[in-house]
């Protein structure tokens, strides 16, 4: 039986709340004191330095260099450079896709996905080589590490990748050079099998053991991290021999809990996003923004405290792949026109939550959420609710308002908040760019 969405007037009926009745909205910008590399390929140059073990190697050595699916505004410059430096003394480095299973667990959907995040042969000068083949390098009680043959039949492998909170767990070890290792590079068996031991254990002490592993076991160079500021704009890159990941991480990771950005309001009756992607974040919503982990074992977070969460779209980078939907409460109808079930089916058993995939309340438009909004809210008058709008989580210091909110906003030294407007909509839709303060 085909889905039907509910028209709007039969949403409508849910309550006798009307448009006028909402609150006034305005634009809000925050100022975020950000320290930002301003030649990040001369820093990528810079990292290679950092890694000793690169004068073993022999003149022409093959360099496998990790590559992942998330959208890191800095990441294809710096890698960039990376394997400028790596050509100019003398070796033949290549990119591999190393991000689990997505781009819908095949060779060339991963591939894609690199493309789409502006990597490709053309723009980073070197060879891409994707396979979803695996070697099986060891083992962890009795369970499988695998990692991507072709860096296996490499002569090196280089793990570059950012350094973040994850948005699984917390831990001295989350999203970063370790996780690259065994669940990136790891491709669609080697993600299967670590987040199944995490399921039945500690996720941070499984990535990390997993990684010791892999660095024992391959001829791993190191890794080149790069932490970004709160405007997601590269802030610190390093180079880091492979004998010092595993206690350099957990250092690097302090300070990108201090670069993290999150919206500057913590209670909120509605969240309003634009889009959710794979490249904005694995779960499309970070959930260290929006306050809601729904992974098995976690604890969900005290706050930000956001009753319901309403999501616009599924970004083009995503091929279709809605992890996280389940993070909402509601979702567009538009989201669910662009879902490819089998991408994200293949994606939540591969990380084993399958909540995170359920599908929300589906809405024709955007004017009906808003209208459902004071029975789903506890906040039944209109002209009291507490709400914003962002356009995805990569961006939470770009936002809009309602009139509630903005006195505590007012009082924010590093905040400015613009002139407030009623709420309108054309055709039942939001205006498309109401950010500029």
């Amino acid at each position: 039986m085909p889905l039907e969405v509910p028209d709007a007037e039969r949403l409508a009926s849910a309550n006798d709340a009307t448009i006028e009745e909402f609150p006034r909205f305005a634009p809000v910008e925050v100022d975020w004191e950000v320290e930002t590399i301003e030649d990040v390929d001369a820093a990528g140059r810079e990292a290679v330095d950092d890694l000793p073990a690169l004068d073993d190697l022999a003149a022409g050595a093959e360099i496998a260099v990790t590559a992942g699916s998330r959208g890191i505004h800095d990441f294809p410059e710096m890698i960039r450079g990376v394997i400028d430096e790596l050509q100019a003394r003398g070796y033949e480095p290549f990119v591999f896709p190393s991000m689990g299973s997505h781009g819908g667990a095949t060779a060339e959907g991963q591939r894609e996905v690199l493309a789409d995040l502006d990597m490709s042969e053309e723009s980073l000068g070197c060879e891409i080589r994707a396979t979803m083949d695996v070697e099986r390098v060891g083992e962890r009680d009795g369970s499988p590490v695998y990692a991507d043959a072709n860096a296996v039949a490499a002569d090196a492998i280089l793990i570059a990748n950012r350094v973040k909170p994850h948005t699984d767990f917390s831990a001295g070890i989350e999203s970063g050079l370790c996780k690259m290792s065994v669940i990136g590079m790891g491709k669609h068996r080697g993600a299967e099998m670590m987040h199944n031991a995490a399921l039945a254990g500690d996720m941070g002490e499984e990535i990390r053991e997993r990684a010791r592993i892999l660095i024992e076991e391959l001829p791993i160079l190191g890794g080149v991290a790069l932490i970004e500021n709160a405007r997601d704009r590269a802030a610190h890159v390093e180079g880091v021999p492979a004998e010092s990941i595993l206690d350099r991480e957990p250092e690097l990771l302090e300070r990108a809990y201090e670069e993290l950005p999150t919206l500057p309001v913590d209670d909120l009756d509605l969240l309003v996003v634009d889009e959710s992607g794979k490249e904005v974040s694995g779960t499309g919503l970070d959930t260290n923004v929006i306050g809601r982990l729904r992974f098995r074992g976690e604890a969900e977070p005290d706050t930000p405290d956001y009753t319901r969460i309403y999501v616009r779209s599924l970004t083009g980078p995503s091929h279709g792949n809605g992890l996280g939907m389940g993070l909402a409460d509601l979702i567009h109808e538009d989201f669910v026109a662009d879902l490819d079930l089998g991408d994200t089916y293949l994606n939540v058993a591969t990380s084993g939550e399958t909540s995170r995939a359920n599908i929300p309340l589906i809405v024709p438009e955007d004017a009906s959420a808003f209208q459902l909004a004071p029975s789903i809210t506890g906040t039944p008058d209109p002209s009291e609710l507490r709400i914003a709008r962002i356009p995805n989580t990569m961006e939470p210091g770009t936002l809009v308002v309602s009139e509630p909110v903005v006195p505590e906003l007012q009082s924010m030294e590093n905040v400015t908040v613009g002139e407030l407007a009623p709420l309108a909509f054309e055709d039942g839709e939001l205006p498309e760019d109401p950010y500029g303060v």
